[in-house]
């Protein structure tokens, strides 16, 4: 008895001094909500606190949505044999064993009318054997099925839209197999997107089926202030194009975003545009390491069929996936800018294990060093650290202190983990 008494004194000294710790600052500790407070970012500066945890409730998106989606490279251009033989190419290139398991289908596979009945129908031409049957391929291959409509009487390309037919499309799409859903914004009446985008996640909800809602609102009303309780993922930008001015421009109002997401429901700056062929080498490869960072939706957008050794390369790359996928769910952003037009540019992210995801990019015309200054990525300055480079796949350095420099050429980027040297040791 005397023991178990002096053990309740000793544990009501404790809360009694993190009580009034608590009071004097203000406010609880930032832990992170989806791993119930084992791991919590290692700095203020990647505040989580305006993200709840999968909110939307349908146990989806515990981490960003990885696949691939037709309307980059193939736009209206699409039919049902595109679709398996990229199901097929998943599998056969191993990208499917890496995690890109959606295989969606956009605008323009509908008939454009919908049936006597008022159903959509599948455009005869190009899906002879309807939806329910390439479900049924793209699932025999382990893989899963998604669709496009939109929350207006039109899709963007006028095809029918699901505005007031929620509840009859969403059970249709069900029967067929579907697993994802992207809800586009087009023809939308002028109604609110807070007003229309609801009812389709109260509609897949009730049909049973387990399908994926990813909000295609373009962040005109920014849905990531409002779509964490709708939505799976939310678009914060206008569509992505294949130049480097468009991927740099999203990437940079996707940031603004940062604290929003997490498991559950994520910041969408768009599909990937890499192996189209629009940009170089590097600003693909930067392209790629910063839609990881940020935890955006990993959605291949170029023709995996026929890409090149350089595409695969880049979307293969396990390490810099792993970064996107990570289980502690917080999104990388920039943290530090400078030199012409803040053009040499530091982004960071912290990682589950206390390591921290940092990309080094150079925005500017010219190669140059940039610096990553502990200060800036939220470490204490005699903080001890190992290097790992994701492209090079190898240890730069296993005890660096207080700033790590490296030269990036122009439009590049290097991307880096850093773990502290002695969780870096227990590891090994």
């Amino acid at each position: 008895m005397a023991g178990d008494y002096v053990k309740l004194c000793r544990l009501t000294v404790i809360l009694y001094v993190y009580v009034t710790a608590v009071a004097v600052s203000g406010r609880l500790p930032p832990l992170h909500p989806y791993l119930n407070g084992q791991e919590k970012p290692s700095a203020r500066i990647y505040d989580t606190s305006k993200y709840g945890i999968l909110q939307l409730g349908n146990g989806l998106a515990t981490t960003p949505q990885m696949g691939w989606n037709s309307w980059n490279f193939f736009k209206c251009d699409i039919n049902e044999t595109v679709i398996k033989e990229t199901a097929d190419a998943l599998i056969a290139t191993g990208l499917a064993n890496l995690g890109y398991n959606y295989v969606n289908i956009d605008d323009c596979w509908s008939e454009p009318t919908r049936d006597l009945e008022g159903k959509m129908v599948p455009d005869s031409k190009a899906f002879p054997s309807g939806i329910k049957a390439l479900a049924d391929y793209v699932h025999s291959k382990g893989l899963k099925l998604g669709i496009y409509s939109d929350a207006g009487a039109f899709t963007c390309q006028v095809r029918p839209g699901s505005l007031f037919h929620e509840s009859d499309d969403a059970k249709l799409f069900a029967s067929w197999g579907v697993d994802y859903l992207k809800y586009d914004n087009c023809f939308n009446l002028g109604i609110d997107p807070e007003t229309r985008y609801p009812p389709m996640r109260d509609a897949l909800n009730a049909t049973g089926r387990t399908i994926f809602y990813s909000l295609c609102e373009w962040g005109v009303h920014d849905p990531a202030l409002w779509a964490g309780k709708v939505g799976n993922s939310w678009r914060t930008t206008d569509d992505i194009n294949d130049s480097w001015a468009s991927m740099t421009t999203i990437a940079d109002l996707n940031d603004k975003w940062a604290a929003f997401a997490g498991p559950g429901g994520w910041n969408d700056p768009d599909m990937l545009e890499v192996g189209n062929g629009g940009m170089s080498y590097h600003e693909y490869r930067a392209h790629f390491s910063i839609w990881a960072l940020m935890k955006a939706p990993l959605l291949i957008g170029c023709d995996v069929r026929s890409m090149t050794q350089e595409t695969f390369e880049i979307l293969s790359n396990e390490e810099v996936i792993a970064v996107n996928q990570d289980p502690l769910g917080v999104q990388g952003r920039k943290v530090y800018s400078y030199g012409p037009d803040g053009c040499y540019q530091v982004w960071a992210g912290p990682l589950s294990g206390q390591r921290l995801a940092v990309v080094l990019w150079n925005r500017g015309s010219k190669p140059a060093i940039i610096t990553a200054k502990w200060a800036s990525l939220g470490i204490e300055s005699s903080t001890s650290v190992s290097i790992k480079d994701l492209w090079k796949h190898k240890y730069v350095t296993d005890n660096k202190v207080a700033s790590f420099s490296v030269r990036v050429d122009p439009h590049a980027c290097e991307m880096y983990i850093f773990s502290p040297l002695a969780v870096a040791r227990s590891a090994s």
